[in-house]
């Protein structure tokens, strides 16, 4: 039997998987900036400045999660260089003061602007299903 191994050439990269953090990346950037104009367009100034402050939170959130988690796994493996614990749980604990915070403020200021935060929080959702769409797609034409 002389199958070809996975990831060759008639497959995908061998890198492929290990690119996915950088595509839902760029895909919170796209879907962020489209949709926060779709909001603009639909419901108005105040709710699509409430769903960009939701997408801009969720952003810092993921990078924030997977520099810690890139983090933590240093530090456990001691490979790299190794960041503090204390900085590490420092942004952990940040990520929510900053959408405690958020939250609190649009609240107070402006009501209106409240559904739409908490609809941009959602962005790595919808992010994370176009990743899991275009990974389908790559093995259905690729034949992976």
């Amino acid at each position: 039997m002389n199958e070809a191994p996975p990831n060759s050439a008639a497959g995908v990269p061998a890198d492929f998987h290990s690119r996915a953090l950088d595509r839902i990346r760029n895909f919170m950037l796209v879907l962020g900036t489209g949709l926060s104009l779709a909001t603009w367009w639909r419901f108005g100034r105040w709710a699509a400045l409430g769903f960009l402050l939701g997408c801009v939170i969720a952003y810092l959130n993921f990078q924030w999660l997977k520099s810690g988690v890139s983090g933590l796994a240093d530090r456990v493996t001691n490979t790299g260089k190794a960041q503090s614990s204390k900085g590490i749980v420092a942004r952990f604990l940040l990520r929510y003061a900053l959408l405690g915070a958020a939250a609190y403020g649009i609240l107070t200021s402006f009501p209106a602007s409240l559904r739409g935060l908490f609809a941009g929080l959602f962005l790595p959702v919808g992010a994370i299903a176009c990743e899991a769409a275009y990974e389908l797609y790559v093995g259905i034409t690729r034949e992976v």
